[in-house]
């Protein structure tokens, strides 16, 4: 990625205000031995004062939006569409001062935007130049589980990896990280992240922006804490439980970012690859726009709203309309967590932060009215009858169960679908991913999806009062051996222990025991 400007110092009233850490308490005198918080009403007046953040209309819009490198990678002798990917540690200069330290692909922060098309086998060569082991998952990808680069395919400091699969699913907006088992929080909080587009010329829609960098933008939106020496603060807040909550925003690793417009309509593909919060997007100016694309590609018809709410590791792809001349923002407003009005305050419900600046042309190319349909909706399954397999999500624990990387929880048998009811129980934001497949949003708290769920879908928001169906196939990779994931994609959960392990099997074939993490491919 290349490196953006320095930023000049913000006015005042800038920043957001910085969320309470236990060392912040600790030096206020309001916790004790006993590390609970004196409940005074003066003290919980403070908490709550203190524990919400707004950058709205408060942002200078000063640098221009990075946009990823572009790699479609090159052609090998066997027809293979081969990429190259380097993890290292790096630096960027965005504050004024000492640089910050940063982790990342092909340049040490965030990567390039790996590209690929149906029916393509890819390879990518993944070297760790990183002082510790580290993973590369393809997040929403379907491919054999030996290849998803969970915690079973680790990459030790020095090492490489080979994966190599087909690309056989619609086009998408998918993207790739680590998943090291117990540290995915901070490798992604660092900086190692990128996201990953798949075509599909037989069935792409005419008239959606399609040229990358132009008017078809990745937006991949982060929230970071940096210390009085300008590096990432890694601290928790000592209230909230869902791990770190960024009171500053970057996109693209910019901070402060501005988008020259120069199309009438843009296509935003946006990313919320924060390690916890959850973000609400729309235009500060009420306008509504075009929701075109959910996790696993188009959606039946375009949606027209004004409001799009992503958790931690889900995408959307929407379509922007813009005059000659004008000047948008993309906010974030407060997310509805669906929790009590206490756990939204301390998780981010009420915070509200400007994201990009859109910066229209005094003359903008014309654009096509967008396509009536896009692609077929899902059509897996109904949400009435009993579920195949209930979950229940609380704490840090699935079915009052924490990961166990020897444990396999359950088999599926390849070409079944199944429907699946995810409950959250305690309250606190959670939602929930599955490698290895994409699966239809058949009812939330028993009614059916708003029109943004449904298409295809990894991730899932799972708020407290409405239980979540959703119907999975699998299919066409099977390994009793290997398992896929399933986990809340908040990583401060994910890393505490809230994930679980399948595998898909052959009819009649059992489930066996987790491969070995040293595995073929590996060097």
């Amino acid at each position: 990625m290349p490196e953006s400007p320095p930023l000049p110092p913000p006015p005042p009233a800038a920043p957001a205000r910085r969320r309470l850490t236990r060392r912040r308490l600790l030096k206020a005198g309001l916790i004790g031995t006993s590390a609970t918080v004196v409940a005074t009403a003066g003290t919980m007046a403070w908490l709550w004062t203190s524990s919400d953040a707004s950058t709205a209309g408060q942002v200078r819009f000063v640098n221009r939006l990075a946009i990823p490198p572009l790699d479609s990678g090159r052609l090998d002798g066997s027809g293979r569409r081969v990429f190259d990917l380097r993890a290292a540690a790096g630096s960027r200069r965005w504050l004024p001062g000492r640089p910050t330290a940063t982790w990342g692909f092909d340049g040490g922060h965030l990567g390039p935007t790996l590209r690929a098309a149906r029916g393509e086998t890819v390879l990518v060569n993944v070297r760790n130049d990183l002082a510790e082991t580290t993973t590369v998952h393809w997040h929403g990808m379907h491919l054999p589980a030996v290849m998803d680069g969970g915690p079973h395919q680790p990459i030790a400091a020095g090492g490489t990896w080979h994966p190599t699969w087909r690309i056989d699913q619609p086009a998408a907006t998918l993207w790739y990280h680590p998943h090291p088992h117990g540290r995915t929080g901070r490798h992604v909080y660092l900086g190692m992240a990128g996201m990953f587009i798949l075509d599909d010329p037989q069935a792409a829609p005419p008239g959606l922006p399609a040229r990358y960098g132009v008017d078809d933008i990745p937006v991949i939106v982060q929230d970071k804490n940096f210390d009085g020496d300008n590096q990432l603060s890694e601290s928790t807040p000592l209230v909230g439980g869902i791990g770190i909550l960024g009171g500053t925003l970057m996109v693209n690793g910019t901070l402060a970012p501005y988008l020259d417009v120069v199309a009438q309509r843009t296509r935003l593909r946006l990313l919320n690859a924060s390690t916890s919060r959850t973000y609400r997007f729309g235009l500060a100016d009420g306008r509504p726009f075009e929701i075109v694309g959910s996790d696993g590609g188009l959606l039946p018809a375009p949606h027209t709203t004004d409001r799009v709410q992503l958790s931690a590791g889900e995408r959307a792809e929407i379509v922007v309309t813009l005059r000659p001349g004008e000047r948008v923002v993309l906010r974030s407003f407060p997310p509805d967590l669906g929790t009590d009005f206490w756990t939204s305050r301390v998780t981010g419900g009420d915070d509200t932060m400007d994201v990009l600046e859109l910066r229209a042309a005094a003359r903008l190319e014309p654009s096509p009215a967008l396509p009536g349909a896009l692609a077929e909706p899902p059509a897996l399954g109904a949400a009435d009858g009993e579920p195949d397999r209930r979950f229940e999500l609380a704490g840090f624990e699935i079915n009052g169960r924490g990961m166990d990387m020897d444990r396999i929880d359950f088999g599926v048998v390849t070409g079944r679908t199944e429907v699946w009811e995810i409950s959250n129980v305690d309250m606190l934001p959670h939602n929930f991913h599955v490698h290895g497949a994409q699966f239809q949003v058949l009812s939330v708290g028993g009614a059916a999806p708003p029109p943004e769920l449904r298409g295809w879908k990894d991730t899932v928001y799972t708020p407290g009062d409405a239980p979540i169906r959703i119907a999975v196939r699998f299919g066409g990779h099977t390994d009793p051996d290997t398992p896929y994931m399933f986990h809340c994609h908040l990583l401060y959960h994910e890393d505490l222990g809230m994930m679980g392990q399948f595998v898909v099997t052959e009819p009649g074939q059992r489930p066996g025991r987790p491969a070995s993490p040293r595995h073929a491919g590996h060097g």
